[in-house]
């Protein structure tokens, strides 16, 4: 799976991020994050369930934990987790599910909260 990510501030875009999720083998599923401005990083499958998947890597800088759960309507929550100068910090993006048809008024609607 290949995902890109964006944050735009007033109109511009000041930080991007790729993602992808790859298979390598022998169960191990790899998500691979390459944000504009670090260097890439790897995440290793931890645990997987019907609605939820969790990547860890306890020697990355931060986050060391990327989640991605599926809730009852069907949008995502993506968190990021782990600790920046000993102290625990957790980031949610929560994610709605719009249509992709070319309707310019569903295309509008904004997923970042």
């Amino acid at each position: 799976m290949f995902g890109f990510n964006r944050t735009v501030r007033q109109g511009k875009t000041v930080a991007f991020e790729y993602l992808r999720i790859v298979d390598e083998g022998d169960n191990v599923i790899v998500l691979i994050a390459s944000p504009s401005g670090q260097e890439t990083a790897q995440f290793r499958m931890r645990e997987q369930t019907e609605r939820e998947i969790v990547f860890e890597n306890p020697l990355h800088d931060f986050p060391q934990r990327i989640s991605y759960r599926l809730d009852d309507g069907g949008n995502l929550l993506g968190r990021i987790e782990g600790k920046i100068d000993g102290a625990e910090r957790i980031v949610n993006f929560p994610m709605l599910k719009i249509s992709c048809d070319g309707d310019d008024n569903a295309a509008s609607q904004s997923s970042i909260f």
